[in-house]
């Protein structure tokens, strides 16, 4: 054996370490792939629980006013599903989707079509699509439902109230927007369209709250906002002897009033931010403990602001307008014979679609004659022109008449009447409303006009909502009650917070 050869069990030692080494490469991904999920092509609990919470997250970022009016039940179902099946499946969130139970896995595939059905109604902004989210949601709770009498013990959240966080009570007074200690910025040009606006702050500035324009000591308003009774309706919320579950909102963080199967709490008005004129999403997080977990709930409220919009009338007028004209009648000549009296007769009618105004006419001597021997004068004729006193309702007629002054005298008499015309003649226009604000306290009302044959009724809720109606029946409009007093003639217009869609 030479000096640079290993001995033989040298060798074998090296091929014992490297087996070794192998078997506890084998060994670390088996485990490896035991603890993060199945194999390619599948997803792990964890993902599939991240993945609803984001889908929750972006659904409800991209929610308009008109959706969160609209799909608020949606949303909320939609959330309370989630949370039950994370609360169900976050101690297990390794284990295979694929392996859940059929039952369970229904539950997931009513949450995805929910999801679905709820981004092509944000997309598509149509009834149908609204309706399509409200089949599905109605479908989804009944997954929550089925879920709630499985038996098991984990907590469910059924139904949340209220859905609509009602205005603040002291928006009746006039206010105004602080002003900033910087310069005021020049006012823009005044603009006209159909738009109640307040200045918004800049990105990444907090918005400032409002104060008061006017109000002197005397005046004070004595409107302070009671809380905001919040009630979760749901199972295995509370253990026995356990703490109690903790609703938490901003800043604000309040421990339940427990009922059977319920629970309350009264949440200060001033937890939830209010804009002046759109409306907020408020999430609040319900946590109940179960051992040493903590499970918690997304509740989603909608806050209104403290303006609820504007509205404009339009109405078209269909009115009579008079026309007028002069009618000048044909000449009328009447003859005399020596010392004799001789009258002409004629009545005239209007032309088609006018009538005589009888104020307003006159007769007319054109010339008066008289002879004696072939020698004019004028004053020989004593005759005259007159209205006849026989006439109908409808038309004129006079009396040219030729009368001889002295016994050898020749007359004639030349006349006609100038008459004027009048006629209806129908106009439309149009009178405008103007933009005018809604108020939660006072109702607004117009006038509507006498001779109206349409009406185009405008309102803007909270800033983002347009609305259009024809006439005054406006049907139903959120957090907005239209009458028609039809004894005034006058469109009343209430904003009202209980007037929920």
């Amino acid at each position: 054996m030479t000096a640079d050869q290993a001995p033989p069990s040298s060798v074998n030692l090296r091929w014992l370490l490297a087996g070794v080494g192998l078997v506890a490469i084998v060994l670390a991904a088996g485990v490896a792939l035991l603890m993060h999920g199945p194999a390619e092509g599948g997803i792990s609990m964890a993902e599939k629980l991240a993945a609803l919470r984001a889908e929750r997250a972006s659904l409800l970022a991209r929610a308009d006013g008109e959706a969160r009016l609209r799909l608020l039940d949606a949303f909320r179902t939609a959330g309370l599903l989630s949370d039950a099946l994370a609360a169900r499946h976050e101690s297990d969130t390794e284990r295979p989707f694929e392996a859940l139970p059929a039952v369970r896995q229904r539950a997931f595939a009513e949450l995805d079509t929910l999801n679905a059905t709820l981004r092509e109604a944000q997309a598509r902004q149509g009834e149908g699509a609204r309706l399509a989210a409200r089949a599905a949601a109605g479908r989804a709770a009944q997954a929550l439902e089925r879920m709630a009498e499985s038996g098991d013990d984990l907590p469910v959240v059924l139904s949340v109230s209220p859905r609509f966080v009602a205005p603040r009570r002291a928006t009746g007074e006039l206010t105004l927007g602080p002003r900033a200690a910087a310069a005021l910025p020049r006012a823009p040009p005044l603009d006209t369209s159909f738009r109640l606006e307040a200045p918004r702050a800049a990105a990444g500035e907090q918005a400032s709250p409002t104060v008061p324009r006017y109000a002197p000591d005397f005046a004070a308003s004595a409107d302070d906002d009671p809380p905001v009774r919040v009630e979760i309706v749901g199972l295995h919320l509370a253990t026995a002897g356990g703490p109690r579950p903790v609703l938490a909102l901003g800043g604000w963080r309040g421990e339940a009033e427990m009922a059977p199967a319920r629970l309350f709490f009264s949440v200060p008005r001033s937890a939830f931010v209010t804009e002046a004129a759109r409306t907020t999403l408020a999430n609040a997080t319900l946590a109940v403990r179960r051992g040493a977990r903590t499970l918690s709930f997304q509740l989603t409220f909608v806050v209104l602001p403290d303006r609820p919009g504007s509205f404009a009338l339009d109405q078209k007028v269909r009115e009579t307008a008079q026309e007028s004209n002069t009618l000048v009648s044909p000449e009328v000549l009447a003859r005399a014979g020596v010392g004799e009296s001789r009258s002409t007769r004629r009545c005239f009618d209007p032309p088609a679609g006018w009538r005589f105004d009888k104020a307003m006419r006159r007769v007319v001597i054109v010339e008066r004659l008289g002879w004696i021997d072939d020698i004019g004068d004028p004053t020989l004729n004593g005759g005259s022109v007159e209205f006849a006193a026989d006439e109908g309702p409808d038309q004129i007629c006079f009396v040219a008449t030729a009368k001889a002054a002295t016994k050898a005298a020749r007359t004639a008499t030349i006349g006609r009447f100038e008459a004027t015309l009048v006629r209806d003649r129908p106009v439309e226009r149009a009178l405008r409303s103007g933009v005018r604000a809604l108020d939660w306290r006072e109702p607004a009302r117009v006038a509507t006009a006498a001779g109206t044959i349409e009406q185009k009724l405008y309102v803007k809720l909270f800033d983002e909502i347009d609305l259009e109606f024809d006439g005054t029946a406006a049907g139903r409009v959120p957090f907005l009650r239209i009458t028609y007093d039809r004894e005034r003639s006058v469109l009343v217009l209430q904003a009202d917070p209980a007037a929920e869609p």
